[in-house]
């Protein structure tokens, strides 16, 4: 049933999207791998879709961390909603990543550990993408981590140039392919 939502979702809306399926096990341990999770206090998630990076931020993080989730797809975040219910210290919201900022004051958080993205910067608007990166930069403490992965190297050095440093690697068990991307901040 998961597999069917998201691929309606992708068919609906490709450019927001962006896979025609969910994320496989083996990525989202790779996108997990480099998260401390005795020591975050605060980790956001961007594009959850259909919660499978989720589950694993939920399997690991520690009871005193606070987990943010934000999906602009009204589909994916009713999903969400239901599955995450019972949940303590998680808050999912129905937006864009671009006003993370505006979210995390509401919830009196001002910076954040790290970021989980599954969005796909290949095919969003350029003036889109420059916000939620601008914002992503903006809100990470000191040393925090943005994780996002892609299916394509093609948008490396664009991400690269709002953090200090990135690493990557390729994850082949995965549907397609996919580069995982760890990129720190200044």
């Amino acid at each position: 049933m998961k597999w069917i939502k998201f691929l309606i979702e992708s068919i609906k809306a490709p450019r927001t999207v962006g896979a025609i399926a969910p994320s496989q096990n083996k990525l989202a341990k790779e996108m997990m791998a480099d998260i401390d999770f005795d020591s975050a206090t605060c980790i956001v998630e961007y594009g959850p879709g259909t919660g499978v990076f989720t589950d694993e931020l939920i399997n690991k993080k520690g009871k005193h961390t606070k987990l943010i989730i934000i999906e602009n797809n009204k589909v994916f975040y009713d999903l969400l909603g239901v599955k995450y219910s019972n949940c303590d210290n998680i808050i999912i919201i129905n937006d864009s990543a671009e006003n993370i900022g505006e979210h995390l004051k509401k919830h009196s958080i001002e910076r954040v550990d790290y970021i989980v993205s599954g969005l796909p910067f290949t095919s969003l608007p350029k003036h889109i993408s420059n916000k939620i990166l601008a914002a992503t930069r903006e809100i990470l403490k000191e040393g925090g981590m943005f994780i996002t992965f892609q299916y394509t190297l093609l948008k490396k050095d664009y991400i690269a140039g709002y953090f200090k440093s990135v690493n990557y690697c390729r994850v082949l068990l995965n549907f397609p392919p996919a580069y995982v991307l760890r990129c720190k901040n200044a």
